[in-house]
């Protein structure tokens, strides 16, 4: 009974002390935590993403402060208008569900090509005039004349950048392109003709991006060119296009279609306007299109001519397509929603194939609100 007792009261003993060094450790970490200053805190959670941010947030009161204070959200682009008269000109806020105008005379008779890095890219059919415009500033950079017919433009930096190179593509024939590129300085236009193994058609309904130093040509009928700007290279990947389901309908299939990249993905978005949006992203590796359920908190904004992914947006915005149509008077812009897996507001269609493909374009938010009327 004596060695029993002792037995147990030498556990007790041993846990008690246990209990004595994590007390002990426990104010050690939260001295270090208080003791960490500011500035290095402040550096260090402000490294991190929105998602990690929140995380940190809730480690104590003094990181919840710190973290609020350098928590920075993305901005979602902003949608611009084209009025088919005047130079007044519309610019939508998705976030705030506002509408600011600006007046623009030196955009008169010009069509939108395509926007990037808060920079237009605009042509004048009536003069073949091809130019870089900042709505923001009225900055406005000229480039050599080229004819436009039924083909698309794109850049790949904002053009002061000295890594900016405007591409574009059109068919001779079903088996050789015209392969045309620039520079902002540049006194004429380089083209160049290229053989394909595979039929490209060029089309105003053809979706263009650059992505990792590649341009990305998505055809009428879904076969992926690439071209190589430092290397000088065109060639059609046998790449499969999206299958699309069955209901959708021959002539929505092609038209109502968009392409965005983000972080070195391409995805590709299919609308037809008695289903809901189908969304693939490309497997660069395997060279197939994979059906995508959810974007992962990224959004996406669709337009015809030019596309844009975002994450770490604050609110709702995440896991949603926005498409480049404003509803009931500028109050609401049509989404869609992966995780409802309906559009917001709700109708029976939406047919983006039969929409105006000059009509509007997505564009980074401008900096301040000063230069608005």
């Amino acid at each position: 009974m004596a060695g029993r007792r002792r037995k147990k009261m030498k556990l007790l003993a041993e846990t008690l002390e246990d209990n004595k060094r994590v007390q002990r450790r426990q104010p050690d970490e939260q001295q270090i935590q208080s003791d960490l200053p500011t500035e290095l805190l402040e550096l260090i959670l402000s490294q991190l993403t929105l998602r990690d941010n929140i995380r940190a947030s809730v480690v104590c009161k003094r990181w919840l402060t710190v973290a609020t204070s350098v928590r920075m959200a993305n901005k979602p682009p902003w949608l611009m208008f084209f009025p088919k008269f005047g130079d007044l000109y519309e610019f939508y806020d998705p976030s705030q569900r506002k509408t600011y105008w600006l007046e623009l005379p030196e955009l008169n008779g010009s069509r939108i090509c395509y926007a990037k890095d808060g920079w237009l890219l605009l042509y004048k059919p009536r003069t073949q005039r091809v130019f870089f415009f900042c709505p923001y500033t009225r900055e406005l950079i000229d480039l050599p004349s080229l004819e436009l017919t039924y083909q698309i433009v794109a850049f790949s930096a904002a053009p002061t950048s000295p890594n900016c190179i405007l591409f574009t593509v059109k068919h001779v024939s079903p088996t050789v392109v015209a392969v045309s590129t620039c520079h902002p300085g540049a006194t004429e236009w380089t083209t160049v003709n290229y053989q394909n193994r595979l039929p490209f058609v060029s089309s105003i309904w053809n979706k263009l991006v650059f992505c990792k130093g590649l341009f990305y040509c998505l055809s009428l009928t879904g076969w992926l060119g690439v071209y190589d700007p430092q290397k000088s290279t065109w060639a059609v990947h046998s790449v499969p296009p999206p299958k699309c389901p069955e209901n959708f309908f021959v002539k929505n299939w092609w038209k109502g279609k968009f392409m965005a990249e983000h972080n070195g993905d391409i995805f590709v978005i299919y609308t037809c306007s008695a289903v809901n949006p189908v969304i693939y992203k490309l497997d660069q590796t395997n060279k197939v299109w994979v059906e995508m359920e959810t974007l992962g908190g990224m959004t996406l904004f669709a337009n015809f001519l030019s596309s844009h992914a975002r994450t770490d947006l604050l609110g709702t915005m995440r896991n949603n397509v926005f498409f480049s149509k404003v509803r009931f008077y500028g109050k609401r812009c049509v989404s869609y929603s992966l995780d409802n897996g309906r559009y917001y507001p709700r109708k029976q269609c939406y047919d983006w194939g039969e929409q105006d493909p000059f009509e509007s374009v997505w564009i980074e938010p401008p900096e301040d609100l000063s230069a608005f009327l």
